[in-house]
């Protein structure tokens, strides 16, 4: 096989963009894929795609998030290898890698030198990002308030600031690639007509057919009202450290209460402050610069990344500033979701998560 036949697609997030969605659905349909001759590497041992591309993200960028030190070690030379081995595409997709440093953008190149590399990365607008960027940050365990995460990302020292910004991110994975080699593939707006529209986009991106993952996604990293944010930030401001990178932190806050209950609890939603309006759409104004005069892939619309305001007369709810009853109801909720969470693992004999769940339910009452 000729080199130039194995094309490689690093889709490279960013994050809050439909990517949780986007990896679930190419893993359900990985069989079919395959099919085609499109490779989303999975892991030894029974790893899926998923958790074998987020370590072998971990991997290449030094990092350890969510285990003990070295658990994600040679999992990027093990995806790398597989992939080397492969005909057609291969698609490697975390949004982790959006903000990697030079330096380690160079050693993937580098790793994936032989293949026709190309880069996908999903953006929407800052209004929409920002919010659900914050309650992100809470469900992985940071304690900080609205005010101060967006104090952060405007003076640059966020994590989620070099994971947005579009032209750093692209200037970097595209530095040696062709401007068709970039593909930037906008979030369409809530309300769209078109269910699957993102899901086609992604496929023009991918270049394959929508109809060769038939099977539909169902994980959806939901969005929390404020005042389950503010719960699971306050638990967060109980816990040291140690606990709240473990990885079973991380399953009963994240996944238990964050994903499957806390979402439905129906307080008012995160939305950007008013006064932030005008440097998000001064950023956005230097993103649609940067994308029309780059010539870079464009899928979708630059209008997708202005920012919208709100109408005058709708109100806003400071985050940072949720009444304690309101908190309170949202923490009773959790500890009755814990509670049979916990009565149901006795009944299964699985003490460890029932202990779990009984040491951890204690911190859901708020002072």
């Amino acid at each position: 096989m000729a080199r130039s036949d194995r094309v490689v697609y690093l889709h490279i997030g960013a994050p809050k963009t439909g990517t949780t969605y986007i990896q679930d659905r190419l893993t359900l349909n990985a069989a079919r894929l395959h099919e085609h001759d499109v490779l989303l590497p999975a892991g030894p041992r029974n790893i899926g795609a998923d958790l074998f591309h987020f370590r072998a993200a971990l991997d290449l960028l030094g990092q350890d998030w969510g285990g003990r030190p070295g658990h994600a070690q040679g999992y990027w030379d093990a995806l790398t290898r597989r992939v080397r081995r492969s005909r057609g595409t291969a698609i490697i997709s975390h949004e982790i890698l959006a903000p990697a440093p030079p330096d380690k953008v160079a050693k993937a190149m580098n790793d994936l030198a032989g293949s026709e590399v190309h880069i996908v990365y999903s953006v929407r607008d800052l209004a929409r990002q920002l919010p659900a960027a914050w309650q992100e940050s809470i469900k992985q365990g940071r304690r900080w308030t609205f005010n101060r995460f967006l104090d952060a990302v405007e003076d640059g020292s966020a994590w989620f600031f070099h994971a947005f910004h579009v032209p750093r991110v692209l200037s970097s994975w595209g530095r040696n690639l062709p401007p068709e080699r970039v593909h930037v593939v906008t979030v369409p707006r809530s309300g769209n007509r078109e269910p699957d529209l993102l899901w086609h986009r992604f496929c023009e991106a991918f270049n394959i057919r929508p109809e060769w993952a038939p099977l539909d996604s169902v994980r959806a990293n939901r969005s929390l009202g404020i005042a389950e944010t503010q719960l699971i930030r306050h638990l967060n401001r109980r816990m040291d450290r140690r606990v709240r990178h473990e990885a079973e932190y991380d399953q009963l806050i994240r996944d238990l209460l964050a994903e499957d209950h806390l979402h439905d609890h129906g307080s008012p939603r995160v939305l950007l402050p008013p006064d932030r309006f005008e440097w998000a759409e001064q950023q956005s104004q230097l993103w649609v610069d940067w994308i029309e005069g780059s010539g870079v892939h464009l899928i979708g619309d630059t209008s997708e990344l202005r920012p919208l305001r709100p109408p005058d007369e709708a109100g806003w709810v400071d985050p940072d500033r949720m009444r304690p009853r309101e908190v309170l109801d949202a923490a009773l909720d959790a500890l009755e979701v814990m509670t049979r969470e916990a009565a149901i693992a006795k009944q299964a004999g699985d003490s460890r998560f029932a202990e779990l769940v009984r040491d951890n339910a204690r911190r859901f009452l708020i002072r």
